[in-house]
């Protein structure tokens, strides 16, 4: 949601910028002129007062910036050689990422290439200033919605049983909730599946397993991984919505396509702290390693330093699995214990279980 009305103004058109002069705007604090050609305008820069105003990646005619500054606006200039817009209004979508036949000249890894290139001032502004830009589309695209979690492997394969369970249980949360993964492959690319044609009739969503379990892994080869997906999507397209909240950080990861809203970051902290806190419905861990052990504890530590009202249920489906193979439930236990978050705390053995528990716990909240 753009900000049209009130103290912070979004401007991306000339036309736009134009309308509001000529409705008699002169005090232009709080505007956000985003990549503009001003060059034809400075009279009217002249005479309106441009304190508190922003104008990020636009263009000026010469001398105009510098009289800007020096009467009190920010101005942001435009970055040479960025693959991505810094200044972006919105969160990415499947087809905007890949938009090109071969992936190597998609929007995805050219912007993954341009990230591990030379380190310099501009390179390192740029990232800065388009992951802010992600953060405010992010929080816009949050606000109406109830954001429920789901963290799993990137290494689960299309056809295993594993990856069946996350689109299941995707299609399962899916009925109450907007699902939320990390928008890469294996479970996260399951769970957006899952909630993505959760509207459609089950054989359609076994239809699917089936026709992506003919490219089991973007090894090696990303294209085909995600082309086959993209088919998918062409003969079901499933309207309901999901996030995926991806990083370039991770470049060998590509994202998947069946998040129907793409937050992707170039700083894995920051997308890191962010994935956690936006799922105020809860989290399901599913069976995963280093990542997802790191979101477990990301999750809990939310959960531990939380009041009464703000601590949301953490679900971990697999008790062999939590507790012998990667052992965290064992520690994730004891810090809960005797605190609030205690009974949020949840081990189960099926998916099933962990949807049921996603949902009795976000209609009691709902109902008191």
């Amino acid at each position: 949601m753009r900000h049209t009305r009130g103290r912070v103004v979004e401007i991306e058109t000339l036309a736009e910028f134009d309308h509001r002069l000529a409705r008699g705007a002169r005090t232009l604090s709080g505007w956000w002129v985003k990549a503009v050609d001003l060059s034809g305008r400075s009279a009217e820069l002249a005479r309106c007062d441009v304190a508190g105003a922003s104008f990020l990646g636009c263009t000026f005619a010469e001398g105009d910036a510098e009289r800007v500054e020096a009467r009190g606006g920010t101005v942001f200039p435009t970055i040479r050689g960025v693959p991505v817009d810094p200044f972006r209004s919105s969160l990415y979508t499947a087809t905007e990422l890949y938009d090109a036949a071969s992936y190597p000249d998609t929007l995805d890894a050219r912007a993954y290439a341009w990230s591990k290139g030379p380190v310099d001032q501009e390179s390192l502004l740029a990232q800065a200033l388009h992951d802010h830009a992600i953060d405010q589309a992010l929080v816009d695209w949050v606000r109406p919605r109830h954001l429920v979690g789901v963290m799993g492997g990137h290494q689960v394969q299309r056809g295993e049983p594993a990856y069946a369970d996350a689109a299941r249980l995707g299609r399962l949360l899916a009925a109450a909730h907007v699902v939320t993964t990390g928008g890469g492959p294996g479970a996260m690319e399951a769970a957006n599946l899952g909630a993505r044609l959760s509207r459609r009739p089950v054989e359609e969503h076994d239809a699917a397993l089936a026709a992506l379990a003919e490219v089991p892994s973007y090894h090696p080869s990303v294209g085909a991984w995600a082309q086959v997906a993209l088919d998918v999507l062409e003969r079901l397209p499933g309207r309901t919505e999901s996030l995926g909240i991806p990083t370039w950080h991770y470049g060998h990861e590509p994202p998947n396509v069946f998040a129907t809203a793409i937050a992707k970051y170039f700083r894995n902290a920051t997308r890191e702290a962010i994935l956690v806190e936006v799922c105020d419905a809860g989290i399901v861990f599913l069976p995963g390693v280093g990542g997802t052990v790191q979101e477990v504890f990301q999750d809990g530590c939310e959960n531990f330093y939380a009041d009464e009202s703000s601590v949301a249920p953490m679900v971990l489906v697999g008790r062999t699995y939590w507790t012998e193979t990667v052992p965290a439930w064992p520690l994730l236990s004891s810090l809960a214990r005797g605190r609030v978050m205690e009974s949020h705390v949840h081990l189960v053995d099926t998916i099933e279980e962990a949807a049921d528990l996603i949902e009795n716990t976000t209609r009691g909240a709902h109902e008191n």
